[in-house]
């Protein structure tokens, strides 16, 4: 009886060991991703959160990069406990699985407290866009030492084919485009074909007039990504509860196994 009892545990380890291996794998290749998001977020489109003047969004983004690097320790540990059956291997690994998992919730809800709709309070987005982005390009475009924000609202303008905050006339207030030097009216990012002083006209055949300005496009696209960073951090932090639980499991057999 005894001897039975004792398969019987022994076969129920090697089924969570292979069970916790299985997900030490999922778990990379979710780790891998979480990783890619926050770095793609910083490197790919950091230039359209920069004009915000805040570097909240960008957080979501750096919370999620802590975690995608701690994941690639965290397997590996998560492999040795498992492979060498080390229960002590095994509560770092349950601890670690822990902290990513209350960062990624963290991330998760970081982003989703500013996404728009969220709940009746959440129009922070709206109001920091409105406040902050119009500012920017009056005073800081083509600025010494704004070279970054010069970029950033010429790519704004070209890719969503927009030009100005609102409208085109937000730049009539812009210290450059007030400049006497200066010949244009908007700057030649605005031109639906950019050259060389295009901005000199602002009819609509020549510029983009697109009702809204570019921070309703912004707005689309901060909120849009703030929606998909919330999505893959809250998704990926519930496949580690699995793992947790796996984890425990497999703890409490090696333990039995003892008596």
């Amino acid at each position: 009886m005894e001897a039975q009892r004792v398969k019987k545990h022994t076969c129920g380890t090697i089924c969570l060991k292979y069970l916790l291996f299985l997900f030490n794998i999922l778990f990379w290749l979710a780790g891998g991703a979480v990783l890619a998001v926050g770095v793609w977020t910083m490197v790919e489109k950091s230039d359209y959160i920069s004009l915000l003047n805040s570097g909240f969004y960008a957080t979501s983004a750096y919370i999620l990069i802590a975690a995608g690097v701690i994941v690639i320790v965290t397997g590996i540990i998560g492999c040795c406990a498992t492979l060498n059956e080390m229960k002590s291997l095994l509560i770092v690994y349950l601890i670690l699985l822990f902290c990513i998992f209350l960062l990624e919730i963290i991330a998760g809800v970081l982003a989703y407290i500013n996404y728009q709709e969220c709940f009746p309070f959440c129009y922070q987005l709206d109001e920091e866009l409105k406040q902050n982005l119009k500012v920017t390009m009056q005073q800081k475009y083509q600025q010494p030492g704004e070279e970054s924000i010069t970029q950033a609202v010429d790519k704004l303008h070209q890719e969503f084919k927009c030009c100005g905050s609102h409208n085109f006339s937000d730049w009539s207030d812009s210290v450059w485009i007030q400049a006497a030097e200066n010949e244009r009216l908007v700057p030649d990012s605005c031109c639906k074909t950019p050259s060389e002083l295009c901005g000199r006209r602002d009819h609509p055949s020549n510029i983009y007039k697109m009702e809204g300005g570019c921070i309703m496009k912004l707005e689309e696209f901060i909120l849009s990504h703030l929606y998909i960073l919330g999505a893959v951090g809250i998704g990926i932090a519930f496949l580690q509860l699995l793992g947790m639980m796996f984890t425990c499991c497999l703890y409490q057999n090696l333990k039995e196994e003892l008596y």
